[in-house]
């Protein structure tokens, strides 16, 4: 674990929940946010811990942090010796957190981490929920006017895939159950996509997801977020979810429509040229088979894995 030394959980009885926040380089406002939801949860009364990860940063974040530890007693400061993304922070917390419902969020000062009380309890008082996400109503980020239509395009394939309505499939604030979560840690990617896998990860196994409306402030500091390069591994990592759980619904469609289109070519070239078949309309043909043999091998592989 790339953690500067080793993490001794302290003692005393297992709270309720534990709050993983990640920390790249945010000096000028973590103090802030970790001040935020530790007086949300002390209002509130419920027992937990904050565990505030350092992501090896560039500026004085971890000093900060360190010099107020003493300060807050349900505050945890893990630093990491090198830069693992945002997705191995919450993977690594995720598996250090003492409360079996863990909340992620960021510390960037966007999200109303004063209503992670709030997201808790709902899980506490409804065992048929598994995930609750805060469902951003606006969009704040960097690249407006690029991300509101790429993110709208990438939800609708991932409802049409995952078969369900997803008001918001990469909200940052989340509250989940541990023991629901650990088979899928091991799926989530290094960066900001790892929101999108554990929101697929619960859809596609039939853990049901709430979704609370919340609103989203502009960030606070420089964005991380890159959009050419952060947009194609989203989308990638969208496909790769599904494949992974349903790959009949991604491949199947695609190989029967190769076939069909093949099938019908074939035989309008046989009533215009009789027994003439050209190439293509082979190839098409092939496609289709090849395409759908695959997507017939990799579901008994889904299968074959969840049965054992």
């Amino acid at each position: 674990m790339p953690v500067e030394d080793e993490v001794q959980p302290p003692s005393g009885p297992a709270p309720v929940a534990t709050i993983v926040l990640p920390c790249y380089n945010e000096e000028a406002h973590v103090l802030l946010e970790v001040a935020r939801i530790t007086k949300a949860m002390d209002d509130d009364g419920m027992p937990y811990e904050l565990l505030a990860i350092d992501d090896c940063s560039t500026d004085d974040t971890l000093q900060a942090l360190r010099s107020v530890e003493h300060e807050y007693p349900h505050l945890r400061v893990v630093a990491f010796r090198r830069n693992g993304g945002s997705g191995t922070v919450r993977r690594i917390g995720t598996q250090m957190a003492r409360g079996e419902i863990v909340v992620w969020t960021d510390a960037d000062m966007s999200y109303e981490n004063e209503r992670i009380p709030e997201l808790v309890r709902v899980l506490l008082e409804d065992d048929s929920y598994d995930q609750v996400v805060g469902a951003r109503t606006t969009e704040e980020g960097s690249h407006k006017a690029l991300r509101v239509p790429a993110k709208f395009v990438i939800r609708k394939v991932a409802e049409v895939l995952a078969r369900q309505r997803i008001p918001d499939l990469n909200s940052g604030l989340r509250a989940f159950r541990k023991s629901v979560s650990l088979p899928y840690l091991r799926l989530l990617p290094a960066g900001f996509s790892c929101v999108t896998t554990i929101t697929l990860s619960f859809l596609c196994n039939q853990h049901d997801v709430k979704y609370v409306p919340t609103s989203y402030a502009k960030r606070a500091g420089k964005s991380k977020f890159h959009f050419t390069k952060d947009a194609y591994r989203y989308i990638l990592q969208v496909l790769r979810m599904v494949m992974y759980f349903e790959p009949l619904r991604v491949l199947m469609p695609v190989a029967l429509f190769l076939f069909g289109l093949g099938f019908v070519k074939g035989v309008t070239d046989m009533f215009r040229h009789a027994f003439y078949f050209p190439a293509n309309t082979v190839l098409l043909l092939v496609s289709g088979l090849l395409i759908g043999a695959v997507a017939l091998l990799a579901d008994l592989v889904v299968r074959s894995r969840d049965s054992a």
